[in-house]
């Protein structure tokens, strides 16, 4: 099942855009059924047996293509499969208004749907994914999906700018998991997820590596300091953003989380870092929202905020935190999801995209109203919904921690029930402000199931808990079982619940007094947020853009020297600060390594020479004597045939020179004295070269002082280059052994010929 899965999920966008290039009005009737399908599989995955598949990827490396749907993975492809088919439900009547509205054609429907199926795809691997490598493939997949989705309408400003940001912080933050991957396997000699789990390591190298891996999975999922994303990715379309922001995208972080968590969980320090980034996420995201009017920006900021329940509760541990952790994010999926899809047929129905500019539409839109109230009951935790369970685990474990973290739940559960409840009233209670108009039953249905579905899986929890728990179970390393089930009486859940409803119901009504103090405070964050330090290195990246540009374009040597500039400094660096002890050996000289020795020294002046030319036919010529020089070096070193293919080289290059330079004019061969510009561009150049043939000789001469162990491959192609008919090793490796790079060698330089040719026969030579 998991390589069904998995075949299906990559097959759904191909078939999905093939089908809407055909015949555009079969985008959306493809998309349901290919992503039901993966429903359907994952569904039967409850019923089967575990399932996975490990192939060999690469042996040398020693990576493999595992996939496991394991309850962790089952968990997270059930949220993607099963909000996915609703939200594409939802799509393929939204999408067609949402193009509509914008005077742009239909045919970009398979475009949208194919990459909407495509993070889907790149979801289910990545939570399948037993490799790290492999599952760092997926995680940047999602977030080039992404990019392609949040900037769907391109024609947009914010629209680009908004994908380009959550590009950047994903993408940025997705280097730090590669570089904590590669950590992990320098330390436990594995890629594989289970084996490092089972090593049970507690090395300090370890710490850091899954630390590096929990900052990318934070950043995903949205959280202080890496927040900023999520509120402008609001510029994507409303199933985007239902999808992405509230089930998939920022799931993936926390999933990350869960996935490396018996890792994490034996660094203290880790758990406490979760906690304060938890909890400050959850201030920070209720805060903001309770001043917010666009009712989209309203969703982000509390998905910032929901999210930070779950990684507090990461922090938190105990059976409570980690089955908390994860019954919530299948509880918030449920919620979050319908009232994302509820902002957008709001904004459908009545054109507006303001909470202030609308009011009374449970009048008008009774159905919206009924199963978005259920969605926003569930998640301010009311009795009969999913939700209330969410908050009662959440309690147990804060409680279990003490009665601080106690107090801090509660505050946290409250300002929830401050901004949700205001959301829902805002738009459905109150006087009438704008008369909405009908719209299709594709926008209400999804929206009304996940309502309905909220308190079913509130009345039925079973399902729910053994998902979750199950989920848990691989988190915690170990069996984990709780049990859930309303209680009246006066345990500490049911009083920090009913504590919860009393300070969110008072939060509600008494906003104008504290409304003007949570402007202030999200005004603040505007002022010296993180946002504002994201668009400050923007500007200072352009600036160093526009500045290296500039000096770029002025001639060939300014352009290479960009290029030997960081590229010297860098190495060097590397080579200044890597252990190097016994790096650096002084072998033996004898009198047969004299001519080899001169010829050095003749390629070393020859090259200077080069340098301090006086015409443009002694640079050529200085320039050959180089190159000449060398081709006696290879074959005192034992290449006569190499040596001969340099001469011949040599030789058409020194031709081709002179006779271009008999057809350029005089006057641009002309030298004239030389300007204190140039005079610093020569002394820049000097500099230049000391730096990176410093740098390349002291690299060469440590891997020549410390050669590889195995000589297993250099005694292949020994064995091998009379079979390939060749005299020498080398000749043989680039006629033979690697034949099909030389082959694309000459083609890529049989391109360019033919470019250059196209140019003359145009007389556009200049």
């Amino acid at each position: 099942l998991a390589l069904l899965l998995f075949c299906a999920a990559f097959a759904a966008p191909l078939l999905t855009t093939v089908a809407g290039a055909w015949r555009p009005a079969l985008t959306g009737i493809v998309a349901i059924v290919t992503t039901a399908a993966c429903l359907a599989i994952v569904g039967l995955s409850y019923f089967a047996e575990p399932s996975s598949i490990d192939v060999p990827w690469s042996e040398t490396l020693g990576l493999r293509f595992h996939l496991e749907l394991d309850g962790l993975a089952q968990m997270y492809a059930l949220l993607a499969t099963g909000i996915g088919l609703l939200v594409v439900i939802y799509a393929s009547r939204y999408i067609p208004l949402h193009l509509e509205h914008h005077h742009r054609s239909l045919e970009e429907q398979p475009r949208f749907f194919g990459f909407l199926l495509l993070f889907m795809a790149a979801m289910i691997g990545l939570v399948m994914a037993g490799d790290t490598i492999l599952q760092f493939v997926f995680w940047d997949l999602t977030a080039i999906a992404s990019f392609f989705l949040i900037g769907f309408d391109r024609d947009r400003e914010d629209s680009r700018s908004s994908a380009l940001m959550a590009l950047l912080v994903t993408g940025i933050s997705a280097v730090l998991v590669l570089i904590g991957v590669l950590m992990l396997r320098s330390e436990l000699g594995t890629y594989s997820i289970a084996e490092m789990i089972a090593l049970e390591p507690d090395r300090t190298n370890v710490g850091i590596a899954v630390g590096l891996i929990g900052i990318g999975a934070l950043a995903k999922s949205a959280q202080v300091p890496f927040h900023f994303w999520l509120p402008n990715a609001m510029a994507a379309p409303t199933p985007v953003s239902a999808y992405l922001h509230s089930a998939a995208m920022v799931a993936a972080g926390v999933f990350m989380i869960g996935r490396y968590y018996p890792m994490i969980a034996g660094f203290d320090w880790l758990l406490d870092a979760m906690l304060v980034i938890g909890f400050l996420s959850i201030a920070v995201g209720g805060v903001i929202s309770l001043t917010r009017d666009t009712l989209k920006q309203i969703l982000a900021w509390s998905t910032i905020s929901q999210y930070g329940y779950v990684v507090a509760m990461f922090g938190l541990g105990s059976e409570y935190g980690l089955t908390g952790a994860t019954f919530y994010v299948l509880a918030h999926a449920l919620v979050k999801s319908a009232l994302f899809l509820t902002a957008g047929a709001v904004t459908e129905a009545s054109g507006t995209t303001e909470m202030s500019e609308t009011g009374g539409l449970a009048r008008r839109m009774p159905m919206l109203a009924l199963g978005s109230g259920l969605a926003a009951s569930g998640l301010i935790a009311l009795p009969l919904t999913i939700g209330f369970f969410k908050d009662e685990l959440f309690f147990a474990a804060a409680w279990e921690r003490g009665p601080a973290f106690g107090v801090l739940a509660v505050l946290s559960a409250a300002l929830t029930f401050a901004y949700v409840s205001r959301f829902w009233i805002g738009i459905f209670l109150g006087p009438v402000r704008i008369q909405p108009r009908p719209i299709s039953r594709f926008l209400t249905g999804p929206v009304l199931v996940l309502g309905v579905s909220t308190v079913i899986f509130g009345l039925w929890t079973a399902p729910v808990i053994e998902i979750a728990g199950s989920a848990a179970t691989l988190s915690a390393n170990e069996p984990v079982g709780i049990e859930i089930a309303y209680h009246l009486d006066a345990r500490h859940e049911n009083v920090m619940a009913f504590a919860t409803w009393l300070l969110g119901a008072l939060l509600v009504a008494s906003e104008r007094w504290w409304s003007p103090a949570a402007r202030a405070v999200a005004s603040l964050g505007e002022r010296v947020g993180p946002e504002r330090l994201y668009n400050r290195t923007l500007d200072g990246l352009e600036f160093v853009s526009d500045w290296i540009h500039r000096i770029e374009v002025r001639d060939l040597r300014s352009r290479v020297a960009t290029i030997l500039a960081p590229a010297g400094i860098l190495v060097g660096l590397a080579v200044i600060f890597t252990p190097n002890s016994d790096a650096f050996e002084i072998g033996s000289f004898d009198r047969g390594d004299l001519p080899v020795a001169l010829m050095l020294l003749v390629t070393a002046l020859a090259a200077i020479a080069v340098s301090i030319p006086r015409d443009h036919l002694r640079i050529v010529i200085t320039v050959s004597c180089v190159g000449f020089s060398l081709s006696v070096i290879y074959s005192l070193l034992g290449a006569p045939d190499v040596a001969l293919v340099a001469v011949l080289v040599e030789t058409m290059l020194g031709v081709f020179f002179i006779c271009m330079l008999l057809l350029m004019p005089r006057s641009i061969l002309r030298f004239e004295t030389r300007e204190p510009s140039e005079r610093f561009g020569i002394r820049r150049d000097i500099v230049l070269a000391v730096i990176t043939g410093a740098t390349a000789f002291f690299v060469v001469w440590g891997v020549l002082s410390r050669p590889s162990p195995s000589t297993q491959l250099i005694d292949r192609y020994e064995e091998l280059t009379p079979l390939a008919h060749g005299q020498d090793v080398v000749t043989v490796i680039l006629a033979d052994f690697r034949g099909f790079d030389t082959m694309g060698e000459v083609t890529v330089i049989a391109l360019v010929m033919l470019g250059v040719m196209s140019l003359i026969r145009k007389g556009r030579l200049r």
